[in-house]
């Protein structure tokens, strides 16, 4: 064995000098908080020997990368445990997710909450052992012993460099080398359980603590086809502290009580008949007075700022989806063709063909035939297209959720065709309006996301995907907001803008999209006629402010959890008299009120006066008008707001102007 030679490291942007075979674990050795390193830019196991010349990081449980090394290594000792529990669970795949991991198992049983709990008993002994995570690289043969008797990980290993993000698989193998990791008792060096998978891990269990939770199973195809077998998933969750768990699990519990789906149902907003069919809600009348205020004021702001309405039709013939492009990028996500107008002869002979008929999955192509409908001038650019148009998707049965994922939906959808030279204008202002019609509806948390091309799901030259992305990142950058790389999420005709927007529990929605498109203009051959002459193509701009009417309503559900604004609100005032005698004098205020145009009721049921209160809380009604005695002589009414404050004895005029204001306004709090 050759003596060790020195070296250079760049190590946390500092030059340092060691010796060949050094490993990370020696190099951050006296920092017990560095868990995982990252080598030249990719993540790597401590115990890891580092090349001469490597620019090494330090990363730890407070980094993204090594929270989600924590979730992965958390999710090896959750398999390691049911395998325990159950001998004959056969390994699916297990990777980190958004705050947290899963694991998927091929169990003759589903897992019971009761084995949930018991499963975490078994996780605190497998921590406490402080186990360590030992990788082996091997060679494809190596790996198939490893894992012969886990049939579902030889799948993977004939996939190698074929595996993907979108199946799980790419956490597992990816088109490098094999490498099985190992946990390993400390004490006897035995190998008490192994997976094959890529890494990275932490050195050890101990470093995973007691801050993790199983939080739920639920079935889940294998790799997520529906045509494979249906496996049982344990989904967890795990933290640097127990005091980041706790943090979280209470998180879960806000969310929870902000879910729209019950929220929707409480307060009487809408619904989702199975008569129906999954994916297609009805909005009830109370959640047709909030989408009808919300559309209502978005129409304005678009009048306002120089949009022209347009309508198109639910269905169209299929060529223009293949002019278009979408039926050979989108076809999965499109209902099945509807084939229709087929003529036949006596003899069951072809008189005159039918024609393919598709439920519209966008607006765009509808929008370029009002474009084309006739010669275009620059003069006339520009032309700013909206509409709220009713689209349809094919959205898989597992991924439907509430008003947030559905198969029909109402976009409010617009399209900007312009010149060249007017695109980084139109977008700056776009960008602009899109944020300030956001912020008057409560939201002011953002973030940008930008979305590029993916070179296998795209169309068009490299000319003109490079120049619509560097005119997108460079408004995006102006805006002055975070700006975060999205590589390959782009859609297949243009690259975009998408605005993050985080709620009152902090989540982050994915709400207005901008992109930039050069290509659809050229699909449909859109021309206008330039200030020389000459005929030119229009640049094109898609944008979907709240990407669809339904999801965006579930977003202020949940962010306002039910207490919507009073400009917001179904039900704005409520006036609820203290005795019957009082109940004509609130009806002259709730008459003043609503030739205001304030949506105010009064309450003449026959519950008892505190049940009444009750009821207008649960509701979630801004402003409950009281009147008695005292009140009516005073002409006067009691305020109650939803927070059960009071304010007594307030005049009628006084009263009319405050709710009127607040309506008016758009207050988002009240």
């Amino acid at each position: 064995m050759s003596a060790p030679q020195p070296m250079k490291l760049i190590v946390d942007g500092e030059e340092k000098q060691a010796t060949t075979g050094t490993t990370g674990t020696e190099l951050f050795g006296e920092r017990r908080d560095v868990v995982v390193m990252r080598v030249d830019g990719e993540l790597r196991d401590l115990a890891e020997d580092l090349p001469d010349g490597a620019s090494v990081d330090g990363v730890t449980l407070e980094d993204a990368a090594g929270l989600e090394v924590l979730r992965h290594s958390t999710a090896h000792v959750m398999a390691q445990a049911v395998q325990q529990l159950r001998p004959g669970a056969q390994l699916g795949i297990g990777p980190y997710i958004t705050d947290g991991f899963y694991f998927d198992f091929d169990v003759e049983e589903p897992f019971t909450p009761d084995e949930l709990k018991q499963l975490e008993k078994m996780m605190l002994k497998i921590v406490n052992a402080n186990q360590l995570f030992s990788r082996r690289v091997v060679s494809e043969d190596e790996a198939r012993e490893a894992m012969k008797d886990e049939p579902y990980k030889l799948e993977l290993i004939g996939l190698k460099g074929g595996a993907t993000e979108e199946d799980g698989a790419s956490v597992e193998v990816g088109a490098g080398e094999l490498t099985v990791y190992e946990n390993v008792d400390r004490k006897t060096g035995d190998v008490v359980w192994q997976d094959l998978c890529r890494g990275p891990h932490l050195p050890n269990t101990k470093l995973i603590s007691n801050a993790y939770a199983l939080t739920r199973s639920a079935a889940a195809y294998w790799r997520g086809s529906e045509k494979n077998k249906q496996l049982q998933r344990i989904y967890g969750t795990a933290w640097p502290t127990k005091d980041a768990l706790k943090a979280y699990q209470e998180r879960l519990a806000e969310a929870e009580r902000r879910d729209h789906r019950r929220l929707g149902s409480e307060l009487d907003l809408f619904s989702f008949p199975d008569e129906l069919g999954s994916g297609l809600p009805v909005f009830h009348p109370k959640g047709g007075i909030i989408r009808k205020a919300m559309e209502d004021y978005s129409r304005q702001r678009h009048t306002e700022a120089g949009y022209e309405f347009v309508y198109t039709p639910h269905i169209t013939k299929g060529h223009l989806y293949e002019v278009s492009g979408h039926l050979d990028w989108y076809r999965d996500g499109m209902f099945p063709a509807m084939h229709v107008d087929e003529e036949l002869n006596e003899d069951g002979s072809v008189r005159k063909p039918g024609q393919d008929y598709y439920l519209k999955p966008m607006n765009c192509p509808m929008h370029n035939l009002i474009f084309a409908s006739r010669g275009r001038s620059y003069r006339e650019l520009p032309l700013r297209l909206f509409e709220f148009g009713s689209v349809y998707r094919y959205e898989k049965s597992g991924v439907i959720h509430g008003l947030t994922r559905v198969r029909g939906m109402t976009q409010d959808d617009a399209h900007i065709y312009c010149t060249r030279e007017q695109m980084k204008d139109e977008l700056t202002g776009t960008l602009t309006f899109v944020l300030g019609l956001l912020k008057d509806y409560g939201l002011d948390d953002f973030y940008l996301e930008l979305s590029t091309r993916n070179p296998e799901k795209s169309v068009g030259s490299e000319e003109f995907w490079d120049e619509a992305t560097r005119t997108l990142s460079e408004v995006a950058e102006a805006s002055g907001l975070d700006l975060v790389p999205d590589p390959g999420g782009a859609a297949f005709y243009g690259p975009k803008i998408s605005v993050q927007a985080r709620d009152a529990i902090g989540r982050t929605w994915q709400m207005s999209t901008i992109q930039l498109d050069f290509n659809l203009p050229e699909r449909f051959e859109l021309e206008y006629q330039a200030a020389d002459g000459s005929r030119q193509r229009p640049v094109m701009i898609h944008r979907a402010l709240f990407g669809s009417i339904e999801r965006f309503m579930a977003v202020l559900t949940e962010h306002y959890a039910g207490a919507f604004p009073a400009w917001l609100a179904p039900v704005q005032v409520l006036a609820v008299p203290v005795a019957e005698a009082f109940n004509d004098y609130l009806y002259d205020v709730v008459d003043r009120l609503k030739a205001e145009g304030v949506r105010a009721q009064v309450d003449v049921g026959s519950d008892r006066f505190p049940k009444k209160i009750r009821t207008a809380s649960k509701e979630k009604i801004p402003f409950v008008l009281i009147a008695g005695g005292e009140d009516q002589e005073a002409g006067a009414v009691s305020f109650r707001f939803r927070d059960g404050s009071q304010d007594n004895q307030v005049p009628v005029d006084e009263a009319v102007r405050r709710i009127v204001e607040a309506v008016r306004s758009r207050e988002a709090t009240a």
